[in-house]
């Protein structure tokens, strides 16, 4: 409309800045490129060693020592199913892909959480940050990653880390912050530094609702999985695309299916692992 102001050119702008960060700090993508891409192919040759009856057998055991006999079962013949449809491989790459992305949620995502429930600043600064990486679209962070890293699993995983790493840092402020004030106060009165009164207090005390948001973070990496796969992402998401684009409904349900039973069996996992630490911490 006349007499508007001028639309600005935030496009313009953002795609300025992707083109001076790719100049500018190339060699150090392709450094990222190259570890997270051997880190993720790693994995998948290590796990890919264990003979498949093996591994299933290894996973029930953990289901069964970490949760219960029931969760042992669905593992033993859920993993049985993704076997003898064929997806095995597929799953070994999609379990490399979310545990990549996890990993690199948690050894960022707890220190800036530790950091921000010490800091009033910097928790002002963190919030909005998760709040703008929550909310925006996941096929947006697509684009700058395929330009930073290039097609294939490497901007698949820095998706996925943006998407899934906000549960993370939330979840650490939030148990840090709901540590008694008398606790807290008792340790001061005993003379603690900083340090102490978080290595011995309070990261105890918040691990379970820690360990909630690594679990929130695994389930939305795992969520991650088709929409990396159009970017080049390998493993179960492929599938998933590939039958969508194709209309295969069949080859998607059994896909979509393999997902399943891998989300119910981490979740089930890192879920049973938080109550026990705070079982241990009562």
């Amino acid at each position: 409309m006349e007499g508007m102001l001028p639309k600005l050119p935030i496009a313009k702008w953002i795609d300025v800045l992707v083109d001076w960060m790719t100049a500018t700090f190339g060699g150090l993508f392709d450094g990222i490129s190259d570890g997270v891409g051997l880190f993720v192919e790693g994995i998948v040759s290590g796990l890919g060693f264990i003979p498949s009856i093996l591994l299933i057998i290894l996973i029930s055991l953990l289901a069964w020592k970490v949760c219960n006999w029931r969760i042992a079962i669905f593992s033993l013949l859920g993993l049985l199913l993704i076997d003898n449809l064929g997806y095995w491989e597929h799953m070994l790459e999609t379990l490399a892909l979310v545990l990549t992305a996890v990993l690199i949620s948690i050894l960022i995502g707890i220190p800036v959480g530790i950091w921000a429930s010490q800091s009033e600043r910097v928790r002002q600064v963190v919030i909005p940050i998760l709040d703008f990486m929550q909310t925006m679209p996941a096929f947006v962070y697509l684009l700058p990653a395929i330009f930073f890293f290039s097609i294939g699993v490497v901007p698949g995983v820095v998706a996925s880390v943006i998407f899934a790493m906000p549960p993370t840092i939330r979840l650490t402020i939030l148990g840090i912050k709901q540590v008694p004030a008398d606790l807290i106060e008792a340790t001061e009165a005993f003379g603690s530094t900083t340090k102490q009164r978080l290595l011995k207090v309070q990261l105890p005390l918040a691990m379970p609702t820690i360990m909630a948001g690594i679990n929130q973070s695994i389930m939305l990496a795992l969520s991650m999985v088709v929409i990396a796969s159009m970017v080049g992402a390998p493993g179960l998401g492929t599938e998933v695309y590939r039958a969508v684009t194709q209309i295969k409904t069949g080859v998607g349900f059994e896909a979509g299916l393999a997902i399943v039973v891998i989300a119910i069996l981490l979740d089930r996992i890192t879920q049973n692992i938080g109550k026990k630490k705070q079982g241990g911490t009562m």
